[in-house]
């Protein structure tokens, strides 16, 4: 994600708007022990929205994630990208829009099965452009696991300590 073209202070109670180098600062930080759950909202074919808990990093200023093809969400993914990324952030919550695109140089997917490895070995497969191994989260279902890189459009932040605050940025 670059930096924001703009930003909107959401809050109504006056506290200043949130600046985006809270939220990147925090992802880029080397956290260890930090557990970040993250869940993605995709659409499905009949506009209901669904969500379900991912693995997801966040690399050179770039959400990823993976699933696998036959999940809903990676069916949902290969008809309409628009999807939701969320997590809760030390001191606020963040909530990303965008699209999900499917990520396919084997060099990226290779780096990322490295990153991801560090908590869960995984690796590429046959093909280059997928991971496995013989267990993940039931919700990514079976290998092969596809990675998909979120393309933000857009991020919320709920600031949920004192002072508060909510700001929305465009990217």
């Amino acid at each position: 994600m670059s930096e924001p073209i703009s930003t909107r202070n959401l809050d109504r109670y006056g506290n200043a708007e949130l600046p985006w180098s809270r939220p990147r600062d925090v992802l880029a930080a080397d956290t260890p022990g930090v557990d970040l759950t993250f869940f993605v909202g995709t659409v499905r074919p009949d506009g209901r929205p669904h969500s379900a808990g991912v693995g997801a990093i966040w690399v050179d200023g770039d959400f990823y994630f993976e699933t696998g093809a036959s999940t809903r969400k990676g069916r949902n993914l290969a008809r309409d990208p628009r999807c939701t990324l969320t997590l809760a952030l030390r001191d606020f919550d963040l909530v990303v829009d965008g699209e999900a695109h499917l990520v396919t140089d084997p060099a990226t997917v290779a780096e990322l099965a490295r990153l991801w490895a560090e908590d869960w070995p995984c690796v590429v497969d046959e093909s280059g452009t997928a991971l496995t191994e013989p267990f993940s989260a039931p919700s990514a279902g079976p290998p092969p696991w596809h990675v998909y890189r979120i393309d933000a459009s857009g991020a919320t932040a709920l600031q949920t300590v004192e002072p508060g605050g909510a700001t929305r940025w465009t990217f």
